[in-house]
């Protein structure tokens, strides 16, 4: 069987997909054969992703929407399982922050990382889940970050709060949807230079005054050290390495 048939006749969505990590994920699953929805709220990018996608996989399509609004969410659920009968895949990659220290932080910040991270995502996931439990039948896919572990050059406390709440949501719905046929897992990447990532690095490398790619060494280098120091005993379900090739936390049943 060729790559391109694995995925044949499904509908993959992929929230946050009109640049970095999401771009490579729509075109990833179009490579593979999945009519891929792509969902964001950047209009300008998200044209550039479907014209990239529908390349090869003519029938894909692009909607604006922004997933802290849940009345959006379930409008979006609703027209795609019209238009396309069903939803196979969800990978729920939509995520936001900014470089935020501790003492700067303010109420209305930490509302707008968690609005998209942690209820964005929980909207996206049991409006889709709800599609899939018909079939009995579902995959999705959560990224969160090595944020979410811990890892300590984050760019904000409630960035790593919302991800560390993401692999617990995973955990979680892993084990309530397994009776339905559907699986959830999540990916822990390390850092990742992409444009959200930039300002960050940016400005650390600003603060350290060095030079960009030697800060990002560094920074790989440390995930490399905190992924080595055992942290407990239990088992570690939740996995990340360098970022060129992040693991996956193994969720499902």
């Amino acid at each position: 069987m060729n790559g391109r048939a694995r995925l044949a006749d499904r509908v993959a969505v992929v929230t946050g997909s009109a640049k970095g990590i999401g771009r490579a994920i729509a075109t990833t699953l179009a490579q593979e054969g999945a009519l891929v929805v792509a969902v964001d709220i950047d209009t300008e990018a998200g044209a550039a992703t479907l014209a990239e996608i529908r390349n090869i996989s003519p029938r894909s399509a692009f909607q604006r929407v922004d997933i802290a609004d849940h009345a959006e969410v379930a409008a979006l659920v609703e027209r795609l399982v019209r238009q396309f009968g069903s939803i196979d895949i969800l990978v729920n990659n939509a995520g936001v922050t900014r470089p935020i220290d501790f003492f700067d932080l303010k109420p209305e910040e930490v509302d707008w990382i968690v609005g998209v991270n942690i209820k964005g995502t929980f909207s996206m996931m049991q409006a889709v889940a709800r599609v899939m439990r018909e079939k009995r039948e579902g995959r999705i896919v959560n990224i969160s970050s090595i944020a979410g572990k811990g890892y300590r050059n984050t760019s904000n406390i409630a960035y790593a709060t919302s991800k560390g709440a993401l692999i617990a949501m995973t955990r979680i719905a892993a084990v309530q949807l397994g009776k339905y046929g559907i699986t959830v897992n999540a990916v822990c990447p390390g850092i990742t230079e992409t444009e959200l990532m930039a300002a960050w690095i940016e400005s650390r490398a600003k603060e350290g005054r060095k030079l960009k790619h030697d800060l990002i060494k560094e920074l790989v280098a440390d995930s490399a050290r905190f992924e080595s120091i055992p942290l407990s005993t239990s088992p570690k379900l939740c996995s990340s390495s360098p970022p060129t090739r992040p693991e996956t936390l193994r969720g499902s049943p």
